[in-house]
Protein backbone atom coordinates (compact mmCIF):
# COMPACT_ATOMS: atom_id res chain seq x y z
CA UNK A 1 0.00 0.00 0.00
CA UNK A 2 1.10 3.33 -0.63
CA UNK A 3 0.71 5.90 2.27
CA UNK A 4 0.46 9.82 1.63
CA UNK A 5 0.88 11.73 4.21
CA UNK A 6 -0.30 15.99 3.39
CA UNK A 7 1.87 18.13 5.73
CA UNK A 8 0.25 21.52 5.26
CA UNK A 9 2.25 24.08 5.28
CA UNK A 10 0.24 25.98 7.73
CA UNK A 11 -1.24 28.64 6.04
CA UNK A 12 -2.29 27.21 2.82
CA UNK A 13 -5.35 25.51 2.40
CA UNK A 14 -7.07 25.37 5.90
CA UNK A 15 -7.98 21.71 5.48
CA UNK A 16 -9.73 22.73 2.00
CA UNK A 17 -7.78 19.72 0.54
CA UNK A 18 -8.98 16.96 2.36
CA UNK A 19 -12.66 18.18 2.33
CA UNK A 20 -11.92 18.13 -1.23
CA UNK A 21 -11.36 14.64 -0.96
CA UNK A 22 -13.87 13.30 1.16
CA UNK A 23 -16.49 14.82 -1.50
CA UNK A 24 -15.34 12.19 -3.90
CA UNK A 25 -15.13 9.41 -1.08
CA UNK A 26 -17.12 6.59 -2.78
CA UNK A 27 -15.28 7.44 -6.35
CA UNK A 28 -12.37 7.34 -4.50
CA UNK A 29 -12.60 4.23 -3.11
CA UNK A 30 -13.76 2.98 -6.24
CA UNK A 31 -10.23 3.69 -7.75
CA UNK A 32 -8.42 2.49 -4.70
CA UNK A 33 -8.03 5.33 -3.10
CA UNK A 34 -8.66 5.60 1.26
CA UNK A 35 -9.34 9.05 2.26
CA UNK A 36 -10.83 8.84 5.76
CA UNK A 37 -11.93 11.41 7.99
CA UNK A 38 -8.93 13.80 10.01
CA UNK A 39 -11.25 12.32 13.24
CA UNK A 40 -10.17 9.01 12.60
CA UNK A 41 -6.34 9.47 12.62
CA UNK A 42 -4.69 12.72 13.54
CA UNK A 43 -4.64 11.86 17.07
CA UNK A 44 -3.92 9.07 16.98
CA UNK A 45 -1.06 9.21 14.92
CA UNK A 46 0.07 11.67 17.18
CA UNK A 47 0.08 9.98 19.99
CA UNK A 48 1.73 7.04 18.40
CA UNK A 49 4.44 9.95 16.66
CA UNK A 50 5.44 10.66 20.15
CA UNK A 51 5.51 7.62 22.06
CA UNK A 52 8.05 5.82 19.17
CA UNK A 53 9.78 9.20 18.52
CA UNK A 54 11.16 8.07 15.26
CA UNK A 55 11.77 4.27 16.25
CA UNK A 56 10.47 1.67 13.64
CA UNK A 57 6.98 0.13 14.32
CA UNK A 58 6.91 -3.62 15.07
CA UNK A 59 4.52 -5.24 13.04
CA UNK A 60 2.05 -5.35 15.55
CA UNK A 61 1.99 -1.51 16.39
CA UNK A 62 1.84 -1.36 12.41
CA UNK A 63 -1.20 -3.39 12.25
CA UNK A 64 -3.19 -2.12 14.93
CA UNK A 65 -2.47 1.86 13.87
CA UNK A 66 -3.52 0.96 10.23
CA UNK A 67 -6.86 -1.10 11.65
CA UNK A 68 -7.67 1.59 13.48
CA UNK A 69 -7.64 4.24 10.47
CA UNK A 70 -8.38 1.77 7.95
CA UNK A 71 -11.78 0.38 9.32
CA UNK A 72 -11.53 -3.03 7.36
CA UNK A 73 -10.67 -1.13 3.90
CA UNK A 74 -8.11 -2.67 1.82
CA UNK A 75 -7.02 0.21 -0.58
CA UNK A 76 -4.29 0.73 -2.35
CA UNK A 77 -3.25 4.26 -1.91
CA UNK A 78 -4.00 5.98 1.88
CA UNK A 79 -4.33 9.69 2.27
CA UNK A 80 -3.77 11.61 5.52
CA UNK A 81 -3.66 15.20 6.12
CA UNK A 82 -2.62 17.11 8.62
CA UNK A 83 -0.87 20.44 8.74
CA UNK A 84 0.22 20.12 12.14
CA UNK A 85 1.52 16.17 11.43
CA UNK A 86 5.39 17.89 11.80
CA UNK A 87 4.88 20.64 14.19
CA UNK A 88 2.07 23.30 15.80
CA UNK A 89 2.06 26.34 13.78
CA UNK A 90 3.78 28.46 16.57
CA UNK A 91 6.60 26.08 15.83
CA UNK A 92 6.92 27.01 12.01
CA UNK A 93 9.99 29.41 12.41
CA UNK A 94 12.58 28.75 14.41
CA UNK A 95 16.49 27.86 14.59
CA UNK A 96 16.98 30.28 11.69
CA UNK A 97 14.83 28.30 9.34
CA UNK A 98 11.17 27.66 8.28
CA UNK A 99 9.66 24.35 9.79
CA UNK A 100 13.20 23.33 11.53
CA UNK A 101 11.44 20.10 13.15
CA UNK A 102 11.31 18.52 9.96
CA UNK A 103 13.01 15.55 10.69
CA UNK A 104 9.77 14.59 12.21
CA UNK A 105 8.89 13.39 8.94
CA UNK A 106 10.63 10.39 9.51
CA UNK A 107 8.36 9.24 12.77
CA UNK A 108 5.93 9.34 10.72
CA UNK A 109 7.22 7.42 7.77
CA UNK A 110 8.16 4.62 10.75
CA UNK A 111 5.17 3.99 11.93
CA UNK A 112 4.36 2.16 8.57
CA UNK A 113 7.76 0.45 7.72
CA UNK A 114 6.17 -1.96 5.61
CA UNK A 115 4.33 0.72 3.48
CA UNK A 116 5.82 3.08 0.41
CA UNK A 117 5.16 6.45 1.68
CA UNK A 118 5.36 10.05 -0.20
CA UNK A 119 5.31 13.12 1.49
CA UNK A 120 2.82 15.83 -0.03
CA UNK A 121 3.21 19.84 1.07
CA UNK A 122 1.99 23.02 -0.16
CA UNK A 123 4.39 26.06 0.12
CA UNK A 124 3.68 30.01 0.20
CA UNK A 125 5.42 32.78 -0.75
CA UNK A 126 7.06 34.11 2.91
CA UNK A 127 5.98 37.46 1.99
CA UNK A 128 2.27 36.52 2.93
CA UNK A 129 3.21 33.16 3.98
CA UNK A 130 4.84 34.63 6.94
CA UNK A 131 2.51 37.55 8.06
CA UNK A 132 -0.22 35.04 7.41
CA UNK A 133 1.22 32.33 10.51
CA UNK A 134 2.58 35.45 12.72
CA UNK A 135 -1.00 36.92 12.68
CA UNK A 136 -2.37 33.68 13.55
CA UNK A 137 -0.38 32.58 16.09
CA UNK A 138 1.94 35.55 17.26
CA UNK A 139 -0.73 36.86 20.22
CA UNK A 140 1.55 38.60 22.39
CA UNK A 141 4.79 38.69 20.58
CA UNK A 142 6.48 40.92 18.02
CA UNK A 143 6.95 40.00 14.63
CA UNK A 144 10.62 39.90 15.70
CA UNK A 145 9.95 37.67 18.28
CA UNK A 146 8.32 35.41 16.43
CA UNK A 147 10.77 34.62 13.62
CA UNK A 148 14.02 35.06 16.45
CA UNK A 149 15.21 38.06 14.69
CA UNK A 150 16.20 36.58 11.47
CA UNK A 151 16.36 38.31 8.27
CA UNK A 152 13.23 36.95 7.00
CA UNK A 153 15.43 36.79 3.53
CA UNK A 154 17.09 34.14 5.07
CA UNK A 155 13.89 31.89 5.32
CA UNK A 156 13.46 29.84 1.97
CA UNK A 157 11.56 26.26 1.60
CA UNK A 158 14.70 24.71 -0.03
CA UNK A 159 15.91 24.36 4.20
CA UNK A 160 13.49 22.21 5.08
CA UNK A 161 12.35 20.34 2.41
CA UNK A 162 15.86 19.63 1.80
CA UNK A 163 15.65 18.09 5.93
CA UNK A 164 12.53 16.12 4.78
CA UNK A 165 14.24 14.15 2.17
CA UNK A 166 17.77 13.85 4.46
CA UNK A 167 15.17 12.31 7.06
CA UNK A 168 13.15 10.35 4.71
CA UNK A 169 15.26 8.55 2.06
CA UNK A 170 13.07 6.23 0.79
CA UNK A 171 9.89 8.66 0.43
CA UNK A 172 9.22 10.58 -2.46
CA UNK A 173 7.60 14.43 -2.26
CA UNK A 174 4.78 16.07 -4.44
CA UNK A 175 5.14 19.87 -3.65
CA UNK A 176 2.85 22.98 -5.00
CA UNK A 177 2.91 26.25 -4.55
CA UNK A 178 -0.15 27.94 -2.96
CA UNK A 179 -0.66 30.89 -5.35
CA UNK A 180 -0.98 28.36 -7.99
CA UNK A 181 -3.63 26.26 -6.30
CA UNK A 182 -6.94 27.81 -7.41
CA UNK A 183 -5.76 27.59 -11.05
CA UNK A 184 -4.32 23.36 -10.22
CA UNK A 185 -6.76 22.10 -7.51
CA UNK A 186 -7.65 18.98 -9.88
CA UNK A 187 -3.91 18.20 -10.36
CA UNK A 188 -3.42 18.22 -6.29
CA UNK A 189 -6.04 16.42 -6.16
CA UNK A 190 -4.98 13.73 -8.50
CA UNK A 191 -1.54 14.25 -7.89
CA UNK A 192 -1.95 13.18 -4.01
CA UNK A 193 -4.24 10.16 -4.93
CA UNK A 194 -1.94 8.75 -7.56
CA UNK A 195 -5.16 9.02 -10.18
CA UNK A 196 -5.32 9.59 -13.75
CA UNK A 197 -7.33 12.37 -15.59
CA UNK A 198 -9.91 9.37 -16.33
CA UNK A 199 -11.59 9.49 -12.82
CA UNK A 200 -14.51 12.09 -12.73
CA UNK A 201 -14.01 13.88 -9.19
CA UNK A 202 -15.94 17.08 -7.80
CA UNK A 203 -14.86 20.17 -6.07
CA UNK A 204 -12.20 20.61 -9.02
CA UNK A 205 -13.09 24.75 -8.36
CA UNK A 206 -13.25 24.48 -4.78
CA UNK A 207 -10.49 26.52 -4.12
CA UNK A 208 -11.08 29.15 -6.70
CA UNK A 209 -14.19 29.71 -4.72
CA UNK A 210 -12.33 30.86 -1.89
CA UNK A 211 -10.93 33.43 -3.46
CA UNK A 212 -14.08 35.01 -5.84
CA UNK A 213 -16.51 37.18 -4.60
CA UNK A 214 -20.54 35.46 -4.45
CA UNK A 215 -21.02 35.78 -7.66
CA UNK A 216 -18.41 35.16 -9.77
CA UNK A 217 -19.02 31.08 -8.44
CA UNK A 218 -22.14 30.63 -9.72
CA UNK A 219 -21.31 32.50 -13.14
CA UNK A 220 -18.40 29.91 -13.51
CA UNK A 221 -19.85 26.87 -12.95
CA UNK A 222 -22.48 28.12 -15.61
CA UNK A 223 -19.89 28.63 -17.90
CA UNK A 224 -18.01 25.64 -17.38
CA UNK A 225 -21.36 23.70 -17.85
CA UNK A 226 -22.33 25.34 -21.13
CA UNK A 227 -18.65 25.35 -22.41
CA UNK A 228 -16.77 22.07 -20.57
CA UNK A 229 -12.84 22.53 -20.85
CA UNK A 230 -11.24 20.30 -23.20
CA UNK A 231 -8.14 20.05 -21.38
CA UNK A 232 -6.41 21.50 -18.08
CA UNK A 233 -5.03 24.50 -19.89
CA UNK A 234 -7.92 25.67 -21.23
CA UNK A 235 -9.93 24.92 -17.21
CA UNK A 236 -6.95 27.00 -16.05
CA UNK A 237 -7.25 29.79 -18.52
CA UNK A 238 -11.31 30.09 -17.75
CA UNK A 239 -10.22 30.05 -14.10
CA UNK A 240 -8.04 32.84 -14.72
CA UNK A 241 -10.40 34.95 -16.75
CA UNK A 242 -13.03 34.44 -13.84
CA UNK A 243 -10.69 35.57 -11.23
CA UNK A 244 -9.90 38.18 -12.82
CA UNK A 245 -12.91 39.37 -13.26
CA UNK A 246 -14.05 38.31 -9.81
CA UNK A 247 -11.19 37.50 -7.42
CA UNK A 248 -11.66 38.78 -4.06
CA UNK A 249 -8.33 41.28 -3.47
CA UNK A 250 -8.31 40.67 0.55
CA UNK A 251 -7.91 36.73 -0.52
CA UNK A 252 -5.45 37.00 -3.27
CA UNK A 253 -2.56 39.64 -1.75
CA UNK A 254 -3.11 40.70 1.69
CA UNK A 255 -2.43 43.60 3.51
CA UNK A 256 -0.11 43.42 6.59
CA UNK A 257 0.21 45.76 9.31
CA UNK A 258 3.24 44.22 10.90
CA UNK A 259 5.88 47.47 12.04
CA UNK A 260 8.91 47.21 9.44
CA UNK A 261 6.90 45.50 6.71
CA UNK A 262 7.68 47.00 3.34
CA UNK A 263 6.71 46.18 0.32
CA UNK A 264 10.06 46.40 -1.24
CA UNK A 265 10.75 43.94 1.25
CA UNK A 266 7.22 41.69 0.27
CA UNK A 267 9.53 42.36 -3.28
CA UNK A 268 12.90 40.86 -2.30
CA UNK A 269 10.84 37.80 -0.27
CA UNK A 270 9.12 37.12 -3.77
CA UNK A 271 11.86 37.17 -5.73
CA UNK A 272 13.82 35.04 -3.16
CA UNK A 273 11.04 32.31 -3.48
CA UNK A 274 10.60 32.34 -7.04
CA UNK A 275 14.53 31.52 -7.46
CA UNK A 276 14.29 29.11 -4.47
CA UNK A 277 11.83 27.46 -6.24
CA UNK A 278 14.10 26.70 -8.88
CA UNK A 279 16.46 24.92 -6.66
CA UNK A 280 14.01 22.79 -4.73
CA UNK A 281 13.02 21.32 -8.76
CA UNK A 282 16.35 20.30 -9.35
CA UNK A 283 16.30 18.19 -6.17
CA UNK A 284 16.50 14.29 -6.60
CA UNK A 285 12.69 12.74 -5.50
CA UNK A 286 10.55 15.86 -5.59
CA UNK A 287 7.93 17.02 -8.00
CA UNK A 288 6.18 20.01 -8.23
CA UNK A 289 2.35 20.08 -9.94
CA UNK A 290 2.38 23.34 -11.58
CA UNK A 291 0.23 25.05 -14.26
Amino acid sequence: MKIGFHIGAHETDGDRLVKSLLRNRDTLDHAGVFVPGPGRYRGTLRDAAVRMRGDVADADTEESLLDAILDGATPDTLFLSNSSFISVPEMAVGENQLYPRMFKAAWLRNLFPSHSVTFHICVRDPATFLPSIYQTVARDKSFVEFTGGIDPRRLVWSAPINQLLQSVPDADVVLWCYEDTPLIWDEIMRAVCDIGPDVHLHGIYDMARQVMNDEGMPRLRNYVAQHPPANSAMRQRIITAFLDKFGVDAALEQQIPIEGWSQALMDDLTTIYEEDLVDIAELARVRIVTR
